[in-house]
């Protein structure tokens, strides 16, 4: 039977813990027993007990999830101290080994409050009857027993600094097996702490979460189709995946000064020697001649509040020419021909990104994207409208901004079947029900810049209507 172990993760981005723990969990060959009771699997809460086989199992999850706080091997839970207590008596069997002679220290601390000095000591004298003989050991003791206790949300309340002290929705007692030692990756990769960033750079805490879905480890290789300033590529380095890079736009890798921009970034990590190569093309006509390159496709796609997504090609498709072409001639500047493009149509782009990972990725590898839906619109099937044979999701969790979320997609390859390259072509559905289902996600660009309105079937602005 799995031991419980008290997880404490930080207190965001709560729908993307679960599958950061099942995604390392699987990338290490052990499994993950969650809570049966619906309520004690609710991920707003800044704790959950889960089953694990080993303490082992506990400390590769804390070294590697970004949102894991602290681990510990779990003793007892309570709506009251009384309660606790008693449950904590119950299980003395998985502490007295520690009593005879383990050095020791309290931690005890509070979710949404702060418990004043005198109380604490006051908690910690309350677990006398565990009678620890050895040594107090404030610096460097030999187990950390913790106690948490979890408040209601007064943010935004005016109180005074005690107010409520004691008045805890639930206490969690246990040891700690360790720290989250992941977590300050999140300032290791602060953006504003990089030689080479742009605009469009990915945030590092999200970095590293979409590194994880990857499963990217040593060995591996990883694709991003639109690299960009390579915010994942410097993550996926960094947990030892060697990384390819393309984009339409050359300049957006290479800055200003030699060398490109993100060689001086992974430098600065340690990990240029893990970015492979970097090429200048579109995704669309890519040269790519042979498929199952990839152990993972990771990308941020542009979807145009900061930049919009660029294909190959004219705007306005021009008339057949009733001439005969003109004949070449040097331009006078010398300046190399820069071709035209057009821009590429979100829902489009995700489809074609769903293709071209089954092409290009290994069996049971992964395509790990951020797709924007507009939050009042966004359905299931909008998702379940991309996948294709071979494709199975993984993972759906959501960044919410308010009318508007982005959701971070991870997708397997199930197949070992071939696949020919995808043709890019836009009329091409992927699945029977695209064409009668419109995603959320289709024409978003135009939907932020009028402010996710809503317009009826007339074409009439339901705001101005009301309005009206």
């Amino acid at each position: 039977m799995p031991a419980q172990y008290l997880f404490v993760f930080a207190q965001v981005h709560d729908e993307f813990r679960i599958p950061e723990l099942e995604s390392i969990a699987e990338l290490h060959g052990f499994s993950i027993k969650f809570p049966d009771n619906p309520e004690d699997k609710k991920t707003a809460r800044p704790f959950m007990v889960l089953g694990l086989e080993s303490e082992e199992h506990a400390k590769i999850l804390s070294q590697r999830c970004v949102l894991v706080k602290y681990i510990c091997e779990f003793y007892a839970r309570g709506k009251t101290y009384e309660e606790l207590h008693r449950e904590n008596r119950s299980r003395a069997s998985q502490w007295q080994k520690y009593a005879a002679d383990t050095s020791f220290k309290f931690m005890v601390t509070a979710f949404n409050h702060t418990i004043p000095q005198w109380r604490q000591k006051d908690v910690v004298e309350g677990f006398s009857y565990m009678d620890f003989q050895g040594k107090i050991d404030m610096k460097n003791p030999e187990i950390v027993l913790t106690c948490f206790e979890e408040y209601r949300d007064k943010h935004g309340t005016t109180r005074a600094k005690d107010e409520g002290d004691g008045e805890f929705e639930e206490v969690w007692f246990g040891r700690l097996v360790e720290v989250g030692s992941a977590r300050p990756l999140v300032k290791t990769f602060d953006v504003k702490k990089r030689v080479y960033y742009g605009n469009t750079s990915m945030e590092a805490e999200m970095s590293l979460l979409m590194a994880n879905q990857t499963l990217a480890s040593p060995g591996k290789l990883i694709y991003d189709p639109f690299i960009g300033t390579g915010s994942m590529a410097y993550t996926t380095a960094y947990f030892g995946a060697f990384v390819y890079g393309s984009d339409i736009d050359g300049r957006q890798m290479r800055g200003k000064v030699k060398p490109p921009g993100i060689i001086r970034a992974a430098a600065q990590y340690g990990i240029a020697n893990r970015i492979m190569d970097l090429c200048t093309f579109d995704v669309t006509q890519n040269p790519w001649r042979c498929g199952e390159l990839f152990d993972a496709i990771v990308t941020d796609p542009p979807y145009g509040v900061r930049a919009g997504a660029k294909r190959l090609g004219r705007k306005n498709v021009r008339p057949p020419r009733e001439a005969p072409p003109p004949v070449h001639a040097p331009r006078p500047d010398d300046q190399p021909y820069i071709p035209p493009t057009r821009p590429y149509e979100l829902s489009e782009l995700a489809r074609d990104l769903v293709l071209l990972a089954r092409y290009m990725l290994k069996p049971r590898g992964r395509l790990v994207f951020f797709l924007p839906t507009v939050t009042e619109e966004y359905k299931e099937v909008d998702v379940e409208a991309m996948l294709c044979e071979g494709m199975e999701l993984v993972a759906n969790s959501l960044q919410d901004f308010g009318s508007w979320g982005r959701r971070l997609i991870t997708i397997r390859k199930t197949t070992t079947q071939k696949y020919p390259p995808p043709t890019f072509d836009p009329a091409h559905a992927v699945t029977e029900n695209v064409a009668s289902h419109i995603p959320a996600h289709k024409d978003f660009r135009e939907k932020y810049f009028q402010g996710f309105k809503k317009v009826d079937t007339e074409g009439i602005d339901q705001d101005s209507k009301k309005q009206q």
